[in-house]
């Protein structure tokens, strides 16, 4: 999945498969999948001013994950 750099302390970049709702999102420690993200998750995730800020609050705890990497 090709992943798009963002501006953040602990994000590297987040990449999104709108077919089967996948959000990629690398981090310093790996690469994680969420699985059942909508397109508006990833795009509030990609424009968002803190992108760790927006992560904790819209998606960590709230979609299954699975480290790939």
């Amino acid at each position: 999945m090709d992943r798009i750099s963002v501006r953040s302390s602990n994000i590297v970049s987040v990449g999104y498969d709108s077919v089967s709702e996948t959000l990629e999102i690398e981090f310093d420690n790996g690469v994680y999948q969420y699985s059942g993200v909508p397109e508006s998750v990833h795009r509030g995730l990609i424009s968002a001013s803190s992108a760790g800020r927006y992560f904790h609050k819209n998606i960590k705890d709230k979609y299954s994950c699975v480290k790939v990497m």
